[in-house]
Formats: structure tokens, sequence, C-alpha cells
């Protein structure tokens, strides 16, 4: 089954973190997309960039309230997201906990593909 694990975090923090342990979440990261992708569980990563949200509010009529504020109303906003093939919920929590940084929110979620398109093809590889 294929589930999200949305990662959630304060960009104000992840801006001011110590550069170790920056440092050391990224080493994290690219150790468990290696290990995914390795094992052919691996689907999109994406990261979302800061200070960049357009939010479109619908309140009930058809005329859009457009803000260029994330859509939460939190000190944390959702920073990017893994879609990993896991066997289980607490698998996925698993893998959820490799990625783990002190002030990070982590929801996991079981997704389903909707529609495959063609933007995968466009996707640089790194």
């Amino acid at each position: 089954m294929l589930y999200a694990i949305l990662i959630h975090g304060s960009e104000a923090a992840m801006a001011a973190a110590d550069p170790d342990a920056e440092e050391d979440l990224l080493e994290r990261e690219t150790d468990l997309r290696e290990d995914l992708q390795a094992q052919g569980r691996l689907g999109a990563v994406l990261h979302l960039m800061p200070d960049a949200a357009i939010t479109v509010r619908h309140a009930g009529d058809l005329h859009p309230q457009v803000t260029t504020e994330p859509f939460a109303e939190t000190r944390e906003q959702l920073m990017g997201l893994y879609v990993v093939d896991c066997e289980s919920a607490e698998e996925a929590t698993h893998l959820a906990h490799r990625l783990a940084f002190d002030t990070g929110i982590f929801e996991i979620r079981p997704v389903t593909w909707y529609d495959p398109g063609v933007l995968p093809a466009r996707v640089p590889q790194v």
C-alpha cells in the first residue's frame, strides 16, 4: 500500500537550526531515499519551497479569496512529503522516525494513485 509521509515543521526553526543538526538530517534523508530506492519502494519526494505559498479559498461562493500566505494559521507548515510503498502504517511510521527532527511533526496517510499523468517524464533527474 502507498503511504504519504507528510512533514510539517517551522521554517523559522529550520532556518535557525544548528548546521551540524541540519547536516545530520540531510544525511538521514539521503540514507532513507537510497534504501527505499534500492528496494523499489520510493515514490515522489517533494520539498515545498519556503515563502512561496498561494492559497485559494472558496468561502461557499464562486469568488475565490487568494492570499500569499499558507492556509494554516499555525507556526508549523507543510514542508515536504515522501510517497512510499509499505506493508503497513506501522512500517511507514518507522520510516518517518528515521527522518525525525526536533521541531518536526509527521503525518502518515494512506494514499492511492489517482492519475499518473505525464509529469514524471518532465522531472529532472538528479
